[in-house]
């Protein structure tokens, strides 16, 4: 259990890998990249996975899910294996005192829910409606037996109240999730905000204070704004850490229009609500943060389906599986031609008129190392595209990326375009409306590279000069990135 002990704020936070772009060569300056070298899997981790992935999902999920209730775990319950997973089942191995083999045999399957089970009947958690915010939320009523109304939604705490779970709802036109954000995020005296996001449909923000922590999220759907936030003690770490992973992977905001499945667990910190009055702060001293108010309209702003990377001369540079269903796809609200398709069949390369200048950015043609920290920049339809942090895998990354990622363009350290985002699933499993990390197929960079020389057009230009922050490296390139829509 000492493993999630301050687990919380890095399973959700990432830093972010940022880049710059660059001019663009001269044309006739060619050069044939040299092959990459192919990096090598680790075998265990792939037997491991190849494994996992052999059971039914349901099985996946509930290993998962059982892995967080033994504490070994501190992800979400989607079924997908990735190094989280792996690590978790190397640690109930060791833990159990067998080979940390990251391959689970039936025998130890079996010992792993039993020991799921014997937890989680013993904080009697109850995956229940909760009528006054119209949620679907897991409660440990073991630990937190106290239940009382507050306004727009409910409240369980502890008996000496140093654990405080609240759900809350909004209105739709309450409040906007921009306001609620800024007062989450917001600088308060003796407090730290750990970790943020902010998407069109949800936002997350944990806090902590010299004697607790906050986990709060909140969603917006057509009936509005839902969430929860839960606050309690630092010397509680060790058991409510686990417990607040439980509560958000079975948190459903909107459950009339979703099936009741994991949640996401995504933080959030409240900010007080105009609507009523802040909830009382828990025992500990940790200020419970405000309510969050709605989400304003995202829901009538649809997604694209896909992201582009400018060239310059109305061409667009995307992954070609993006256009697998999409006949006539726009951008910018203009429609789009696709000119030209590698032979691989993964790039196209798209024209359409009226579209701003652009540049490519710079390319690195040599392989990424496994576990190097990227940076994806995706699309969206309204505003500043979005950016995931992400981790380096053999011809793949690993990224928690949201629908329109095919085509997105990865970025290393230095804001060299290290490949594209081959392609994201047709139907993906979200979590309360948002993807979970993912592993990812990539499109290398030298493969760009080839695709763009066939095309006639300069490849990116490296400047030399490396950024000094993820943040900042990555600032220029947004610019560069278009959403892809299809009509339907």
């Amino acid at each position: 259990m000492k493993a999630f002990r301050g687990a919380l704020p890095a399973v959700l936070a990432a830093g972010l890998a940022t880049g710059a772009l660059a001019q663009a060569p001269a044309p006739q300056v060619r050069r044939t990249p040299a092959a990459p070298a192919t990096p090598v899997p680790d075998p265990a981790f792939e037997a491991a996975r190849a494994a996992f992935e052999a059971l039914p999902e349901a099985e996946r999920r509930g290993l998962q899910d059982a892995l967080v209730w033994t504490g070994d775990y501190n992800g979400v319950t989607t079924g997908a294996f990735g190094k989280r997973s792996f690590e978790g089942i190397q640690t109930y191995q060791t833990r159990t005192g067998t080979a940390p083999t990251g391959l689970l045999t039936p025998p130890e399957r079996i010992a792993l829910k039993r020991e799921a089970e014997e937890a989680r009947r013993a904080a009697r958690f109850r995956i229940q409606p909760d009528p006054a915010s119209g949620a679907v939320v897991g409660v440990p009523e073991a630990l937190l037996p106290k239940k009382t109304a507050i306004p727009g939604g409910t409240r369980w705490q502890s008996a000496d109240g140093r654990v405080t779970l609240d759900t809350k709802s909004f209105p739709q036109g309450e409040t906007s999730l921009d306001a609620l954000f800024e007062r989450a995020t917001a600088a308060m005296p003796g407090r730290k905000v750990t970790y943020k996001l902010k998407k069109p449909d949800f936002i997350v923000v944990t806090a902590e204070t010299a004697g607790g922590r906050a986990y709060i999220r909140y969603a917006e759907g057509p009936q509005g704004i839902r969430g929860f936030t839960l606050g309690y003690d630092r010397a509680l770490a060790d058991t409510v850490d686990r417990l607040v992973i439980a509560v958000a992977n079975t948190f459903t905001p909107f459950p009339d229009a979703t099936p009741v499945a994991a949640a996401p667990a995504a933080p959030a910190t409240a900010a007080s609500a105009a609507s009523g009055p802040a909830p009382r702060p828990p025992a500990s001293g940790m200020a419970a943060a405000p309510a969050l108010p709605p989400l304003p309209g995202a829901t009538a702003e649809a997604r694209p389906a896909a992201t582009g990377l400018r060239l310059g001369g109305g061409r667009v540079l995307t992954a070609a599986s993006a256009l697998e269903s999409c006949a006539a796809p726009r951008i910018d609200g203009a429609v789009a031609r696709i000119e030209r398709r590698d032979a691989s069949g993964s790039l196209a390369l798209l024209s359409t008129e009226g579209l701003p200048g652009g540049s490519a950015p710079p390319l690195r043609t040599e392989p990424v190392g496994e576990g190097e920290a990227l940076l994806v920049l995706g699309a969206q339809a309204k505003g500043a595209p979005s950016v995931a942090p992400a981790s380096a895998g053999a011809e793949s990354i690993y990224a928690p990326l949201q629908p329109g990622a095919a085509g997105a363009p990865v970025l290393d350290r230095s804001g060299r375009l290290v490949g594209l985002v081959a392609r994201f699933p047709t139907a993906p499993r979200l979590i309360a409306g948002v993807m979970p990390p993912t592993r990812y197929a990539l499109v290398p960079g030298q493969a760009v590279a080839v695709f763009l020389a066939e095309a006639g057009l300069p490849a990116g230009a490296d400047r030399g000069k490396a950024a000094t922050t993820l943040g900042g490296a990555a600032a220029p390139a947004l610019g560069a990135v278009v959403a892809i829509t299809c009509p339907r």
